[in-house]
């Protein structure tokens, strides 16, 4: 169970990641799009380590 963290953590910021781009679109911010696009990319790594980690425990 020690990648639940990572995955939650890499959920919120996938998902935080979405409303930042959401809002720079909204408001013509290439910069708050970029910060958006980063944290999605950040929490999709996030997940993956989380689900690694969880195989590795398994085993």
């Amino acid at each position: 169970m020690s990648g639940t963290k990572d995955k939650v953590k890499g959920k919120a910021n996938e998902a935080m990641g979405s409303v930042k781009e959401g809002a720079g679109k909204l408001v013509g911010s290439d910069k708050l799009r970029a910060e958006g696009a980063a944290d999605k990319a950040k929490g999709k790594v996030q997940q993956t380590v989380g689900e690694a980690k969880d195989k590795l425990s398994k085993h």
